[in-house]
């Protein structure tokens, strides 16, 4: 899937009727995720991660710009024509397993709700693959007759994950599946996403706000900032901390970490509005780095420069930021590590 210029407005309430104002919710955004790739999608809440998410399943259409899947301009197509095309070949897992499945309904029903709906195969091949994929994600037989309610969270989220492959699609797309689970259930159901993938060669798009998980499970990390990509690099660049714009930096050290520590990076100033954002670069209003040039213009991508001695100088890092952090003293003073006396 590759998006072209994608940019959203959701219309917003004012107060009056004579004044017409809309939430710059994605800016100009350009990705593209090739077969088998796992890209993930870090920023804090409002940046757009969602919104993104809903464009790659057709669930939000674009105001402006192009969707490309499978070498098909999907945003011509009609609503239904829409649905159809990427409803099973697009899967999604939503952020609350609590609130994504039909409490009323059984998992047996949940899970054929997407084979009844696409028409495939006969009653008796659509129950066979209702077993085959709870037995995918591990659920067990018992749970078929079950109601949400009923089952943990945890399972819940397995029955979501059975819900989005049931088409068997090329593309699966995670908001923030981990989020709302405790912390012993979330490593159980990353290693079986990752499992999933590997087992069925898919294609997954993983969104979070932990830049420090997305990290250890993408190919690729795109941080999003106030609706627009800033930065999009290496899962190794990410770890190796060689990630060039200062927002990044600042997620990378908002996130606990035992194995990496950092000193976390406090961003002053005020935060900008989605519905008048400032000019030119957004995160310029609370980068320690910004300078009256940062206010003109938002800066093109830059590929990170081979010449410079890191290893995220490899083909598809880049950044929009005119003054990038290539060395230590580019961080805040407090940030710098320091020698041991």
């Amino acid at each position: 899937m590759e998006l072209r210029d994608v940019h959203v407005r959701l219309p917003v309430r004012t107060g009056s009727p004579f004044r017409r104002a809309a939430v710059h919710a994605l800016t100009g955004a350009d990705l593209a995720i090739a077969p088998g790739e796992t890209v993930g999608i870090v920023g804090e809440s409002g940046c757009g991660k969602s919104t993104l998410a809903k464009v790659l399943v057709g669930l939000q259409r674009p105001t402006s710009g192009t969707v490309m899947f499978e070498g098909e301009d999907v945003t011509t197509l009609r609503r239904a024509e829409r649905a159809k095309r990427l409803g099973a070949a697009v899967g999604m897992i939503f952020q609350d397993p609590a609130t994504a499945l039909n409490r009323r309904l059984s998992v047996r029903s949940i899970l054929r709700d997407p084979l009844d709906v696409h028409r495939r195969g006969t009653s008796a091949e659509r129950d066979e693959r209702v077993r085959e994929l709870m037995s995918l994600v591990g659920l067990p037989a018992s749970a078929e007759a079950a109601l949400p309610g009923q089952l943990s969270g945890g399972q819940r989220q397995r029955v979501a994950i059975a819900r989005a492959l049931m088409l068997e699609p090329s593309l699966l797309v995670a908001d923030e599946p981990t989020s709302a689970l405790d912390v012993s259930v979330r490593a159980q159901i990353l290693n079986l996403l990752l499992d999933l993938q590997d087992r069925l060669g898919l294609s997954m798009v993983f969104v979070s706000h932990d830049i420090q998980t997305v990290r250890r499970v993408s190919d690729r990390v795109i941080t999003m900032y106030l609706g627009r990509i800033v930065e999009d690099a290496p899962s190794g660049a990410v770890a190796g901390g060689d990630t060039r714009h200062p927002y990044t930096r600042a997620l990378m050290s908002a996130t606990p970490s035992l194995l990496d520590p950092m000193e976390a990076i406090r961003l002053d100033g005020p935060f900008p509005s989605a519905v008048r954002p400032p000019s030119g670069c957004p995160f310029r209003t609370r980068c320690w780095r910004a300078t009256a040039e940062c206010g003109e213009r938002m800066p093109d991508f830059v590929t990170a420069s081979p010449s410079v001695p890191s290893s995220s100088s490899v083909p598809g890092h880049r950044y929009r930021c005119l003054h990038p952090i290539t060395d230590p003293s580019d961080l805040p003073l407090a940030t710098v590590p320091q020698e041991n006396p």
